[in-house]
């Protein structure tokens, strides 16, 4: 069969001309997708349709006060749906097998017309496969489930109350500043947190900083809370550790009321691997939503990959996309592993070099591919304003272009270099002189045309156990005794605060067309993210944001807080995030600085243990410029050595132009033409 090529696959080639080699590759994914498309369409009116399965499946109450049971598992032999409301009878309420594998049953209301499953009744399903294999499972589609015990999960038939939405999805800002979270940590107390705490305490300190976008990790049902929310049991369920369904409702439309989006941090790149409370052989056989065999295995994850051929799994799969925006809000996706969904390596001990043939060959996962295609032209077509980021270290081309065009749809992809960057930095450097400011500003430059990024420090990968934060690698345990404005600034303490700022600043600058901070980071927490484990002894201690540090008026973190919301003021007031790369200046190795224009903008880095005094410093155009930001400013715990009165005036030298200026050691200045 001939391949068709996207429509606009001309403006895809011409970004990108190294793609036109692989041209064939593209027409090829394209038409795949095509023809998933017209498949699914061949089986439901519409795409809208097909994506509103979660209506249809599951266990649902009806109008009637009846109760409709539907599931999908070929394997089964039997099935019977029990609970406490029949005194866990396993066989008086049999599902009838239909077509194509269905399952259906109908509990009709009692005499009185009355549903005969109680609210908060817990429930399960009890199977025999064809094999005759007896065993117990909770519904795929499961909207709430609890803990029985540490690990295992009961499903609790709760109807939700009509939730009363007081605001509106925000209209999509100009660029994101997005504040990755996670509800169960948000709180300095040794405990898990809830949703109405996020809602209350940390929404309107973020949005009184700047932030505009919350991102929020492990919302969807985990039964093991160490494996940080990705390792999913009930992928429409949110997780009840942190509170009812309409209580998550509470905390996105009170991030609505302050004007912030709200992304989900969505796993559809693999499953847990547990069978009880999973997703994982629900119809007793290895497949099922999942590839069978070896394929369907992620050995370093010890997970399930997921069919994305299959049209079953994609009807849950895209269900789900559907479940969480129309049910619960939320603005948009941050789609996790995407380099694992892309290749059939799933990216493991596979280094990417750049070249074009590592992504166009034999590893390449077309399913997964379609359906990222599939998901993204569904939600960008039904939900214009709805915001896509794919987590994607391959740096996969098209990605981030639309789907028209042959690329794969996302808005945005992580810029997961500079992280590495940074961490790598920190780790090896015994001195800042083996600092190499040139592979900074490749690193932070180098990106896609046209494909937009998320830069940032770091982000949760980095703060878990085993690592730890940037404000950690930087001061270490002088963190325990120094940070009070009390005590001596120690040398370490005045190097880490500095670097700190000049890190977030530059990578902000430079790296991206939007910015993610990982909650507590903004103030430079210390220590790391470690959740209770048989190996800590079930400990909280490190499970936790201690917001209280930036609270006290005698500690030294509340001066980056202040340089955070520093820079997001003037990102919105300024505005570089959205005017390009930035153009370099200056990467001087010896002297450590960097210089660049972005926006109308000139940003300067001293990186450099001593300061420089007169300092050429390229400019894009004649004038007299100002200061507009200073992160050796006293409020930001600097040294207060740059006057801000001072007016720069350029000077020509051949057919450049110049100002002169002082650049304090490990500073960052921020100019702008103000006349």
């Amino acid at each position: 069969m001939s391949s068709t090529s996207a429509p606009d696959i001309a403006s895809l080639l011409s970004l990108d001309p190294y793609l036109s080699p692989f041209k064939s590759h593209l027409d090829t994914l394209y038409s795949n997708y095509q023809q998933t498309r017209d498949r699914i369409l061949s089986l439901s009116p519409s795409l809208e349709e097909f994506a509103r399965s979660y209506r249809d499946f599951g266990i649902q109450i009806q109008t009637d006060n009846s109760v409709r049971c539907k599931e999908w598992a070929p394997n089964l032999a039997r099935l019977h749906l029990a609970g406490d409301f029949n005194h866990w009878n396993k066989s008086e309420y049999g599902l009838e097998r239909k077509e194509s594998g269905i399952w259906e049953l109908v509990i009709q209301p009692d005499e009185e017309g009355h549903c005969k499953i109680p609210v908060g009744s817990d429930l399960r399903y009890f199977c025999e496969d064809k094999q005759g294999n007896k065993f117990d499972r909770i519904s795929p589609w499961a909207r709430y489930v609890t803990q029985g015990s540490r690990i295992y999960l009961n499903e609790v038939f709760l109807p939700s109350p009509q939730f009363e939405w007081g605001y509106k999805s925000p209209t999509p800002p100009r660029v994101l500043y997005i504040y990755e979270s996670h509800v169960g940590i948000c709180t300095p107390e040794p405990k898990i947190s809830s949703y109405v705490e996020f809602a209350d305490t940390v929404i309107p300190r973020i949005a009184k900083l700047g932030y505009n976008t919350v991102q929020l990790m492990a919302v969807m049902e985990h039964a093991y809370y160490a494996s940080f929310g990705y390792q999913v049991t009930s992928f429409f369920a949110p997780s009840s550790r942190f509170g009812p369904p309409d209580t998550l409702k509470y905390l996105i439309d009170t991030a609505h009321k302050h004007g912030m989006l709200v992304l989900l941090d969505l796993v559809h790149s693999h499953a847990s691997n547990n069978t009880t409370d999973g997703l994982n052989s629900f119809d007793g056989s290895d497949s099922h939503y999942f590839l069978s065999g070896p394929a369907g295995k992620h050995d370093q994850w010890n997970s399930r990959i997921f069919d994305y051929t299959n049209t079953d799994t994609l009807k849950f799969l895209l269900s789900n996309l559907e479940y969480w925006v129309s049910e619960f809000k939320f603005d948009g996706f941050r789609f996790d592993g995407v380099t694992s969904m892309l290749y059939h390596h799933h990216g493991v001990n596979y280094s990417f070099s750049g070249d074009y043939n590592e992504y166009f060959n034999e590893y390449l996962n077309q399913g997964a591919v379609n359906y990222m295609m599939l998901a993204n032209e569904y939600l960008h077509t039904k939900y214009p304003n709805i915001v896509t980021i794919a987590e994607d270290v391959s740096g996969f081309p098209g990605l981030c272009r639309p789907v028209h065009e042959g690329g794969v749809g996302f808005d945005y992809r992580l810029a997961m270099s500079t992280p590495d960057l940074w961490i790598k930095l920190l780790k090896e450097s015994t001195t800042d002189a083996e600092w190499n400011v040139g592979n900074i500003v490749h690193t932070l430059n180098n990106r896609r045309y046209k494909e937009k990024n998320i830069a940032y420090v770091e982000s949760h990968d980095q703060a878990l156990v085993g690592d730890k934060s940037i404000a950690f690698w930087l001061m270490d345990q002088e963190m325990y005794t120094n940070m009070s404005v009390l005590s001596d600034l120690t040398p370490r303490i005045e190097r880490g605060i500095a670097l700190h700022k000049v890190l977030r600043l530059l990578t902000f600058g430079l790296g991206g067309e939007g910015i993610l901070t990982f909650m507590g980071n903004e103030f430079g927490h210390p220590e790391w993210l470690d959740f209770p484990r048989e190996g800590n002894g079930e400990s909280y201690h490190y499970c936790r944001r201690q917001y209280n540090l930036a609270d006290d008026e005698l500690l030294r973190y509340k001066f980056l807080e202040r340089f955070d919301g520093a820079i997001l003021t003037a990102e919105r007031d300024y505005k570089w995030l959205d005017r390009g790369n930035g153009y370099i200046y200056l990467a001087h190795e010896s002297d450590k600085v960097i210089v660049f224009e972005r926006g109308d903008l000139c940003f300067a880095f001293n990186l450099h243990w001593e300061s420089f005094q007169g300092y050429r410093t390229q400019v894009k155009t004649p004038g007299k410029y100002k200061v507009v930001l200073n992160s050796d400013a006293e409020q930001f715990g600097g040294q207060n050595r740059v006057d801000l009165s001072t007016e720069y005036f350029s000077y020509t030298e051949g057919d450049k132009f110049y100002i002169s200026t002082y650049l304090p050691s490990r500073t960052a200045l921020v100019f702008q033409l103000c006349d």
